[in-house]
């Protein structure tokens, strides 16, 4: 399991999301190392976590390899599939969890009967679509997570050349991380939260619906969400100041 560890002050660990690995945080990182000792995590199959082999849909596999690899008690941060995991982890481990930060996540992406989420037919396209072309399916994901924001081609691009810093995801990690977003519901454990939850949206997210936002919310008896009016998937790489204040005041 990779994890690169930098920075000083209270523990904080960064969990990814799903085709693309701990890169993605490269800009942000400068703005968190003088404040929090930062655990950047590659999640099991992504990045220099290649060699690391959940091959199952299982929430639990994924949150319990991570877990010997980190700091007795830490603040956890999952962005998108990341956030799942992150949810996970805090559900069957309070003891260890501070604070809970949850970015453009959601305990059930998949869109159902009241449930604001990505459309069934969407994530089925992505499964078939990652059998006949790897590279070009992650590349369109992208794309859709930028979708909405005022610099999508600039996130679009930053996005793509972190991702070609670090080995290709392999295709039993994208596989089960799609598997992941397409068949978890968290919906009915949320209550179980002991840990203080901050959740940040964007207001112009394709995958995590705004509309979503308010049922989230009623779910989390510890919750509080921010919603960035001029954001989409990745709040942090288009308002990192906004973002980094957000959790600021959160964690300190």
């Amino acid at each position: 399991m990779h994890i690169e560890r930098i920075g000083q002050g209270p523990d904080l660990v960064l969990l990814h999301g799903w085709g693309l690995n701990s890169a993605v945080w490269q800009e942000i990182v400068p703005l968190l190392t003088p404040y929090y000792s930062l655990h950047l995590v590659d999640l099991p199959g992504f990045g220099f976590s290649q060699h690391t082999i959940v091959e199952s849909a299982d929430l639990s596999l994924w949150s319990e390899a991570v877990l010997p690899h980190l700091p007795a008690q830490f603040n956890l941060l999952g962005w998108s599939m990341g956030g799942l995991i992150a949810l996970r982890m805090a559900l069957d481990h309070p003891a260890r969890i501070k604070r809970l930060v949850l970015i453009g996540s959601s305990p059930c992406f998949l869109q159902q009967d009241n449930w604001p989420g990505i459309r069934p037919d969407v994530l089925s396209g992505f499964n078939r679509a990652l059998q006949l072309d790897t590279r070009k399916t992650i590349e369109r994901f992208l794309a859709i997570q930028a979708m909405g924001s005022e610099s999508v081609k600039e996130d679009v691009k930053r996005l793509k050349s972190w991702l070609q810093q670090r080995p290709e995801a392999t295709p039993a990690a994208l596989k089960a991380g799609l598997q992941l977003l397409e068949t978890i519901d968290l919906r009915s454990e949320l209550s179980q939260l002991s840990c203080p939850v901050l959740s940040l949206y964007g207001r112009l997210d394709s995958l995590v619906p705004v509309a979503a936002v308010a049922e989230i919310e009623a779910l989390l008896p510890r919750g509080h969400s921010v919603i960035f009016p001029q954001a989409a998937h990745t709040p942090f790489l288009s308002h990192p100041q906004l973002f980094i204040e957000s959790l600021h005041q959160f964690i300190d």
